[in-house]
């Protein structure tokens, strides 16, 4: 059995992620019972406990996992050689992608929910979700500044002012359900307005 507050890795490690994930999308943190996870994980609870031996840990993990993924995928994928205004679209992309998603969206609505009886929770969430997302964008801010592209003192404040621009008409709307669906002409429209605000603040 793993310790308390020990995620042991094991050959169904993946499979317990990927039912646990399920239903806590589906069915909340508190409405997510070991039963259930274990039941569309497929495996036993001993096993479920043998690798988180805490919900919450299980929670925070799927969180990282996810955030984890987007952020690597998102560096491969990004062209360094493109043109500073392509970058950021890039990223702006990527970020207002990522609030769309299901995960994105119930994931922000479940740490919200949660937050204030779990704050460690929330702060995990923070850490690897928006955090991870603000820390690649002062890594790649410093670049473009170091190129001669941007124009920042306060890298930090930039890279909040840039993902805040980047949720722009689209994450109210989905956290607080006041739209089911955006649709992509928004996208771009909040995509293409938070390059140009940040081009005409920051740009060289």
């Amino acid at each position: 059995m793993a310790a308390i507050g020990e995620i042991r890795k094991g050959r169904k490690y993946d499979q317990v992620l990927d039912g646990a994930r399920r239903v806590f999308l589906r069915d909340g943190f508190d409405g997510a019972s070991v039963d259930d996870i274990a039941r569309e994980a497929e495996v036993s609870k001993a096993t479920l406990y043998s690798y988180f031996p805490d919900k919450r840990l299980l929670f925070t993990e799927i969180c990282n996992a996810e955030c984890r993924h987007q952020a690597e995928d998102a560096e491969a994928s990004m062209d360094y050689t493109a043109s500073v205004e392509a970058q950021l679209t890039f990223a702006a992309e990527r970020i207002a992608g990522f609030l769309m998603s299901d995960f994105g969206r119930n994931m922000f609505r479940l740490v919200v929910a949660e937050g204030s009886r779990f704050p460690d929770l929330a702060r995990q969430f923070y850490r690897n979700g928006p955090g991870l997302i603000h820390d690649r964008l002062v890594h790649h801010m410093r670049h473009m500044v170091q190129k001669g592209a941007l124009k920042i003192d306060d890298f930090d404040l930039a890279a909040d002012q840039f993902a805040q621009l980047c949720k722009a008409h689209i994450h109210e709307k989905l956290i607080f359900g006041l739209a089911d669906e955006i649709k992509p002409a928004d996208v771009t429209k909040s995509v293409q307005g938070a390059v140009e605000m940040f081009m005409a603040r920051y740009g060289a």
